[in-house]
């Protein structure tokens, strides 16, 4: 999808768009007759996993042209929709729909979600509001659709579980040349896939140049960083290019999201590295926030947090929204631009917002939502 550079052509083969379909069926334990919406766009791998797995379960696909969440909870409530695979930010709409009613939507009993990390927050508020049988993080890609799954989301929230079907999955050093550089437990890296599962796809379109950079030795580097803590679980912290590299310390957006999304206040927020002549990056939280809230509040709420000193962000920006992909992943390159655009207001009156989102504005022009150290 681009996110980070030019979209690439991810050619597959029938049998391997097969694979995958099987595995997403087992993964998710649908049952033949499932039901679910088909709102994720086909040529995105978690659209077209979803409409062959309704065809190989002999199940329901209903097929919502224009994302509108409205319609969506409507339709859920119409055919009694009994699973549902999004991605985090389509999830956050249908809780934020004035029309949302628990009640309609008690059909749903299996939950999936990919494409993006789902904060803490949201996992919450989802677990409260549909109390699914089955909450499934699914972490995958076009090339290699399952790398892993955790069917019990909630148990360890931020955990991508184990390797999936099909899958084999390793984390490498962040400098590693070789498959079989490993990173130690708990040390964050890259993380890799074998190129030999059924799912597994032969190599971009007409891409020379970014074969060679992710194709190794039979394993495929997916350029998201991650890592297997103590009980084996693996950990994804985000992408390599999104890294925060911050007077010398490397740093994740994924970990300070994870916190601040558990502030009442906060709707999204989404953290960035914006250049600094200091620092070379300092960490800068885009916040969407639904309450009264300034930065102030945010830092004394991540001081308060298990989030170690050098991860808390050093600005905070308030903003009308965040910038995403047609698929909903957040576009960092987007925020550290100054691509933006501010909050007309905070939640909070007496905080008056930098008005320039230019994060390379004048030494001079200190915003007033930036915290001293």
């Amino acid at each position: 999808s681009g996110t980070t550079g030019k979209p690439k052509g991810v050619p597959r083969r029938h049998r391997q768009e097969r694979a995958a379909a099987l595995a997403h069926v087992a993964q998710n334990l649908y049952r033949h007759g499932e039901r679910t919406l088909g709102v994720m766009p086909l040529y995105h791998t978690m659209g077209v996993r979803s409409l062959l797995a309704m065809a190989l379960v002999d199940g329901l696909f209903v097929c919502v042209r224009r994302w509108n969440a409205g319609q969506a909870l409507q339709e859920i409530a119409t055919h009694r929709i009994t699973c549902l695979y999004l991605v985090p930010t389509l999830y956050h709409d249908l809780l934020a729909d004035p029309g949302f009613d628990p009640s309609a939507i008690r059909t749903a009993t299996k939950l999936g979600f990919a494409g993006a990390a789902m904060s803490d927050g949201l996992l919450r508020r989802l677990a409260l509001a549909f109390e699914p049988e089955l909450f499934v993080n699914h972490y995958g890609s076009s090339e290699v659709y399952t790398f892993s799954i955790d069917q019990r989301a909630t148990r360890k929230p931020g955990s991508a579980g184990r390797a999936g079907i099909n899958t084999r999955l390793r984390v490498v050093r962040l400098d590693a040349r070789s498959p079989d550089d490993l990173a130690a437990t708990g040390e964050e890296g890259q993380i890799i896939a074998d190129l030999r599962g059924d799912e597994a796809f032969e190599g971009y379109w007409n891409r020379d140049d970014a074969n060679a950079k992710s194709l190794r030795d039979g394993w495929y580097f997916t350029g998201d960083t991650g890592y297997f803590d103590a009980e084996g679980d693996l950990f994804v912290s985000g992408r390599v290019d999104d890294m925060i590299i911050s007077g010398g310390e490397n740093i994740s957006p994924v970990d300070i999201e994870s916190v601040l999304s558990l502030h009442p206040a906060v709707d999204e927020v989404a953290v960035a590295g914006v250049p600094d002549p200091r620092w070379g990056q300092k960490v800068v939280a885009f916040v969407k926030s639904r309450g009264n809230v300034d930065a102030q509040a945010l830092d004394t709420y991540c001081r308060g947090s298990d989030l170690v000193n050098f991860k808390r962000p050093r600005d905070y920006v308030f903003v009308e929204e965040i910038p995403r992909s047609p698929v909903g992943k957040i576009l960092r390159r987007k925020l550290s631009a100054g691509e933006y655009e501010p909050a007309s207001h905070s939640g909070n009156p007496d905080l008056n917002l930098n008005p320039n989102p230019n994060p390379n504005q004048a030494a001079d022009a200190t915003p007033v939502d930036t915290i001293k150290e």
